[in-house]
């Protein structure tokens, strides 16, 4: 027995030492944790890969508010605005002197975190919002007057703090609103009374993955359809019937594709309607009647986060960027009709010096057209991180990922950039007019002239005393909306 007592203790001053090693490793772990972490995409841990469960969409209240719709002219109803370019086609007169006549404040609220933009029609402000305290997510309706709640419509959802709560902007036309939550559930409702009409849960109907810190897909509308694209088993792309969300077609998915951050983009080209979208590993083309698949090419994909979406242009082309060192890259399609022309008449030629200029080579063919690579730009010369480039007067205007603002040619030459002073970060930018604003992360926002002779910074103002300023913001007539992490401001932005 003494013998036993004695090799016990002898062992002691080891179990001692350990302990005291995995009590300090615990203590380092939780003085060290999520809040030291810098908040920047691609750095940190993620949440992916739900998987499915009963709609929580179903089990939703809605909730009546204190106010009624302001009688106001003015609409943002998607992302990107009416036709999902970043565009204010009809502005009001919008002041040009903030010296003059500055950005003034109307109304503001708190909000939870994320960076989930608005929609405003009639009078309306759209916003998917979620409460911490609650764990609900709630689709909010606004009055562009004074930021008082309609009504909300509010549902349970369990979202761990991940980089922001919420990245999603909804949909709404004059009967219905369409929203993708942060876990893909989507949901249509009244867009007058906030009643729900119908909802689809993509992760348990369509084999979806929940992107990495949450879905920030923006759904489509186009028409009577609702254009969706859930990156699952046999369903690449998906469109339902807006008025009772009964599935129309889906686009197969042997590839294996997932959702990405990225959204699905309108295409006309030859007469025909197509939709174009970025998936996880490739870019696809498919008919906007039945969904077939197009087109297909894995000639551009980001291993991180595919944020930005296309930018169609005209002439069949599809301008891509991206960050994480992707850089940017121009598609061309081309029928069948047209392949012996040319492939030199299509882009310039090698060489250039602001870019380095892709092969073109194609993938395989479909019947109808076949996607070819023009230019592709280094991450030095042009590459967004998070927003996708605007179109004005054969320009792209848009934030490289050093922060500068730059105008770039449709043949992927620089055509200025913005001093090393002016850094707009990962914050978002819209045209009215021929002017842009312009919102850097600690929501400084910069009047910028669209024009491609010089960068002209006409003025700046701080609107927001928050940071992560990275939602896109909105422009209804003569009221801009914009937002930091937890704080949502309308201005006037008008020339009175």
């Amino acid at each position: 027995m003494k013998g036993r007592w004695t090799s016990w203790l002898s062992g002691l001053p080891v179990l001692v030492a350990m302990a005291a090693a995995t009590a300090l490793a615990l203590w380092w772990t939780a003085r060290t944790g999520e809040g030291l972490k810098p908040r920047i995409p691609g750095t940190d841990a993620a949440p992916g890969g739900e998987t499915g469960g009963a709609n929580p969409v179903l089990a939703g209240k809605l909730i009546p508010g204190v106010t009624q719709p302001a009688d106001l002219p003015g609409n943002w109803p998607q992302f990107r605005g009416p036709n999902r370019d970043g565009i204010s086609p009809n502005p009001a007169k919008l002041s040009r002197d903030w010296k003059a006549t500055p950005p003034r404040e109307l109304w503001a609220l708190d909000v939870g975190e994320g960076y989930a933009g608005v929609a405003v029609r009639n009078g309306r402000v759209y916003l998917l919002d979620y409460d911490r305290d609650a764990k609900q997510s709630a689709l909010r309706c606004l009055s562009l007057a004074d930021g008082k709640e309609i009504w909300r419509f509010a549902y349970p959802l369990t979202i761990k703090r991940n980089h922001g709560m919420t990245r999603t902007i909804p949909t709404v036309t004059d009967k219905f609103i369409v929203a993708l939550d942060s876990k893909c559930n989507v949901l249509c409702l009244d867009a007058t009374n906030g009643e729900l009409k119908w909802t689809i849960s993509l992760v348990r109907e369509f084999g979806a993955t929940v992107p990495e810190w949450y879905a920030s897909q923006c759904p489509l509308v186009d028409g009577a359809k609702v254009i969706l694209a859930p990156g699952g088993k046999d369903a690449l792309l998906l469109a339902v019937d807006l008025v009772n969300g009964k599935p129309l077609w889906q686009t197969p998915n042997p590839r294996g594709w997932k959702m990405t951050h990225s959204s699905i983009m309108p295409m006309d080209f030859t007469g025909r309607r197509l939709y174009v979208y970025c998936a996880s590993r490739g870019v696809v083309g498919v008919d906007a009647v039945d969904g077939t698949l197009l087109w297909e090419t894995s000639d551009w994909k980001i291993s991180i986060a595919t944020v930005p979406s296309p930018l169609v242009l005209d002439g069949g082309k599809i301008f891509l960027t991206g960050g994480y060192n992707a850089g940017s890259l121009m598609l061309q399609l081309v029928t069948n009709l047209t392949l012996s022309r040319p492939a030199d008449t299509l882009f310039p030629s090698a060489g250039e010096r602001d870019g380095v200029w892709g092969r073109r080579d194609s993938t395989e063919p479909s019947p109808s057209f076949t996607c070819e690579q023009g230019f592709k730009l280094t991450p030095e010369v042009f590459g967004a991180t998070q927003h996708t480039p605007i179109l004005k007067d054969s320009h792209l205007y848009g934030v490289r990922a050093d922060g500068r603002f730059v105008c770039l040619g449709l043949d992927g030459k620089v055509v200025w950039t913005s001093g090393p002073g002016e850094n707009f970060g990962l914050g978002s930018f819209l045209l009215g007019g021929d002017l842009i604003f312009a919102l850097n992360d600690s929501g400084k926002l910069s009047l910028i002239e669209a024009a491609s002779a010089r960068f002209n910074l006409l003025g700046q103002a701080q609107i927001l005393k928050g940071r992560e300023s990275w939602a896109p913001m909105a422009l209804a007539g003569d009221r801009l909306l914009a937002r930091d992490l937890t704080r949502l401001v309308c201005l006037d932005v008008s020339a009175k």
